[in-house]
């Protein structure tokens, strides 16, 4: 069930009120029930994974603890990152290659008969292996314990608000809170719900709306050109935004109601100085998972600055392969490295990064170029719309009309959507600074009320209608 679908709502009504009903030595139990009835009500074979890998982690990581030596401690980590990642390339590779093959057949270029067979992703799959796999890393340079207690292990696993989208949990932080006596507190339960409706309105009221027009050129791009393609991918820049960082503001309010803090996944990511800095407020606990994991290992900036520079471009090749394999993916991933190895040349290590105005402008414009491999759905789509973005320029007046065109956007949806990014602009902004959610909340009630009623409304009248979009973090 997705988040933003009334199956979820009534489910979470009915969890959050037996929740605080449960015994505190059976809550562990009752989320982790809780929590596979979620995901196996997606697809059985869904659950079955989760239990394998869950199994598979929890008794690798004893025997790495157990293990005399070094040999055996590697070998025992070896036994439980080969196959995750075996696995996640399987399911990164599988349905390209089919498609591919399929393509041929089609084309005439094969003659054996066509393949039809497509693997089914468990949604969620990279991001519970990466936390199973940090976990294992984790154990395995005795930063942590290996978890005895198998149910408690399995909670952190599969607890239901970050499965499918993250936040990627850490074993240190979150194992202690599920062991932890979690009274009812309604300070707790009212941030996490007022938390999930600024998340609620991200994904409706802008990802959703914005993602009709982006499909429609991005989906068709050989009957546009010109300024509509600047416009769409700026509108995508702020529909993946709203999408990603809404999902995870539900998710985080969402553990909250249980008592759970989740680590926050997005800091203000637009208002970046520059690419290290937007990396920095960008999925957090991602980057930092690449940074702990993949980036650090390698030598990280402790290495000469041709080794470091290497270090940055594979950490963000791998980044791009993580979210898919097609070379889209990886052009994205690898242009983000390379624009973080020219800002190190630039910037030395050890040399003060002063931030002037007119960086925040062009570090977007960088992160919105990417942004079209990233949505683009071949390498020739990106290279045609790139090709285009100033398609008639030398006539204005003709530039603007093609693009209103293209738009097809009528002036009031057009209001409406300028109106969301600012209200989205506002509350970034001074979310640098405050809690945003936390300031409100301590105004009088003839402030802090017209301001929930209001985005309720807001939420109800203005977000697309119909049947619930699949959040866009789901398919990687």
């Amino acid at each position: 069930m997705l988040f933003n679908s009334v199956s979820f709502g009534i489910f979470l009504i009915i969890i959050f009120l037996l929740y605080y009903l449960v015994p505190h030595k059976y809550r562990w139990g009752f989320l982790l029930i809780s929590s596979y009835a979620f995901y196996m009500n997606l697809h059985l074979w869904y659950g079955i994974m989760l239990f394998l890998t869950t199994l598979l982690t929890y008794g690798l990581a004893l025997s790495l603890e157990k293990a005399d030596n070094a040999k055996q401690k590697k070998t025992s980590l070896l036994l439980g990152i080969i196959p995750l990642v075996a696995i996640l390339l399987f399911f990164k590779t599988a349905n390209p290659i089919i498609g591919q093959l399929n393509d041929m057949i089609s084309a005439g270029k094969l003659t054996i008969q066509p393949i039809t067979m497509s693997i089914l992703l468990p949604a969620g799959v990279s991001f519970y292996f990466f936390q199973s796999m940090g976990y294992l890393i984790d154990v395995y340079k005795g930063k942590i314990k290996a978890e005895k207690h198998f149910g408690y292990y399995a909670l952190f696993v599969s607890f239901f608000p970050q499965l499918l989208a993250g936040p990627i949990g850490r074993a240190d932080s979150l194992l202690p809170q599920y062991k932890k006596e979690r009274p009812f507190v309604y300070d707790n339960v009212t941030y996490g719900l007022k938390l999930m409706a600024w998340g609620y309105f991200k994904k409706l009221v802008i990802a959703d709306v914005f993602a009709v027009t982006v499909n429609k050129l991005f989906d068709n791009v050989e009957s546009y050109v010109g300024l509509a393609f600047i416009i769409v991918t700026l509108m995508f820049a702020i529909e993946i935004y709203c999408d990603f960082s809404g999902y995870s503001d539900i998710a985080i309010g969402c553990a909250k109601l249980f008592g759970i803090d989740l680590m926050t996944n997005f800091k203000s990511p637009y208002y970046s100085f520059s690419i290290k800095e937007f990396w920095s407020r960008w999925h957090i606990s991602l980057s930092t998972w690449f940074r702990d994991y993949v980036y650090i290992p390698l030598g990280g900036n402790r290495v000469p600055k041709w080794r470091n520079c290497l270090n940055l471009f594979i950490t963000f090749l791998v980044s791009g392969f993580w979210h898919g394999s097609s070379l889209t993916y990886i052009i994205w991933g690898g242009l983000h490295g390379l624009l973080q190895i020219i800002e190190n040349l630039i910037y030395p290590k050890g040399k003060e990064r002063k931030k002037h105005f007119w960086q925040l402008p062009v570090t977007f414009l960088l992160i919105c170029f990417t942004w079209i491999f990233f949505r683009a759905n071949s390498f020739e789509d990106a290279i045609w719309i790139i090709s285009r973005l100033f398609w008639e320029i030398s006539d204005p007046a003709n530039y603007l009309k093609t693009a209103g065109i293209c738009l097809g956007l009528s002036p009031l949806a057009g209001f409406g959507m300028c109106l969301s990014v600012v209200i989205l602009g506002i509350y970034d902004y001074f979310s640098l600074k405050y809690d945003v959610i936390k300031e409100i909340s301590n105004q009088k009630c003839l402030i802090r009320w017209p301001i929930y009623i209001l985005l309720l409304v807001v939420i109800a009248l203005f977000s697309e209608k119909g049947v619930a979009t699949e959040f866009i973090y789901f398919q990687f």
